[in-house]
């Protein structure tokens, strides 16, 4: 009567999406605190990896594609090894802006900590949301 609900599913479909992305990313924050030198957690045991987790999916939905598109000549002449240090930048500016913004997060203290958490959390949130798909 009032139109279709295709529009209503999908709105639905994508915050679920969300929803598990940031989920993802919670248990490898968490995970990459843990084991990686060089970053900790600021504002609280859990407040702080909630938030960085928080600005960290909403960067990876919003910029991160664009940083892609425009860094894909590089990516390509290095054969994809370009993205672990977007990657790394993402978790650096996430970073900063959990912190000054929402006055929480995970501090990171280098470059070489932001790359290694930067692996870390790929990897580790990639096993998390295909072990939640998968259920």
């Amino acid at each position: 009567m009032f139109g279709d609900n295709g529009a209503y599913r999908r709105v639905e479909m994508n915050r679920k999406s969300f929803v598990l992305t940031w989920f993802a990313t919670l248990v490898a924050t968490l995970v990459a605190v843990a084991f990686v030198p060089g970053m900790s957690v600021v504002g609280g045991n859990w407040a702080g990896p909630i938030a960085f987790a928080l600005v960290l999916a909403f960067l990876n939905a919003s910029i991160k594609p664009v940083v892609q598109l425009l860094s894909l000549p590089i990516t390509l002449l290095t054969l994809g090894i370009f993205s672990l240090v977007i990657n790394a930048f993402m978790l650096e500016l996430a970073s900063f802006l959990s912190r000054h913004v929402l006055g929480n997060g995970v501090l990171i203290e280098g470059f070489g900590s932001a790359f290694l958490g930067a692996i870390v959390i790929s990897l580790v949130s990639s096993f998390v949301a295909g072990f939640i798909k998968s259920n």
